[in-house]
């Protein structure tokens, strides 16, 4: 299973995502009444826009960590049995009943690293012609970050998946997707420095890496990557996935 995170601090310092999830989610068709995959639903604040959209519907928040299925538990209560809680790896094949008729991923799918397993996973899982809508870490993604990993430490970069538009287009025709589209943009984001920075990077970008250390050597380890990266920004840029499940498979 991938890592456990900290999903009450990921909640409360998690805005960037939020924020691009919001748009991601804008891309997406909905009627109100379709069953819906959140493909790392993390602690349930996309997700929670996603329920408001659907309210004849019904969704499938899944997460590799227990955690974030128990913030966003709680966080999506109100909807009641409308939504369904699953605790699972994108990586290996989903343990849901019956297909999906879409599905929305927002800052998950670069933690995966078998991307050609993920895709395929996901097609198991999805109607024909359902779509999917999703964004991610894509290439290039946190490279001043990474430049300072390489110097630090035994100099691993993290698990961590960063594709380009490409090869993810080859993946996902492979898979059995029609109708793709995959393209880049960078979102440059900065923080507050001090205290706030070292929290978000340590929440969110280096809890593998952390998990690597003995505790007493996580504050350190955390500081030197901020004073390393020194302006309170990340780099980020995203990969941009629409594509729909095809209606019928290739014929080769």
């Amino acid at each position: 299973m991938p890592r456990d995170w900290d999903a009450q601090t990921y909640d409360r310092v998690a805005d960037p995502m939020a924020r691009w999830g919001a748009a991601v989610l804008d891309r997406l068709p909905l009627r109100g009444d379709e069953r819906v995959l959140d493909a790392g639903c993390g602690s349930g604040r996309v997700t929670e826009q996603l329920a408001d959209r659907l309210p004849r519907g019904r969704i499938v928040a899944l997460d590799g960590s227990a955690s974030m299925v128990e913030s966003a538990r709680g966080r999506l209560a109100r909807f009641g049995d409308r939504i369904e809680y699953v605790v699972a790896d994108l990586g290996a094949p989903l343990p849901i009943e019956g297909l999906v008729d879409a599905v929305l991923s927002t800052a998950t799918f670069h933690w995966v690293p078998d991307h050609d397993a993920l895709f395929a996973n996901l097609a198991a899982v999805m109607a024909p012609g359902a779509g999917l809508v999703a964004q991610c870490g894509g290439f290039g993604n946190i490279a001043s970050i990474q430049r300072v990993l390489a110097t630090i430490g035994d100099g691993w970069l993290g698990a961590v998946h960063f594709e380009t538009p490409e090869a993810t287009t080859e993946r996902l025709e492979a898979a059995g997707f029609d109708a793709i589209e995959c393209w880049l943009t960078d979102e440059p984001t900065r923080f507050e420095p001090g205290e706030p920075f070292e929290t978000y990077l340590r929440t969110v970008v280096l809890g593998a890496h952390l998990e690597r250390l003995p505790p007493n050597e996580h504050d350190a380890f955390v500081r030197a990557v901020a004073d390393g990266v020194g302006e309170p920004a990340i780099d980020y840029v995203r990969l941009n996935i629409m594509a729909r499940r095809a209606v019928s498979p290739r014929r080769g």
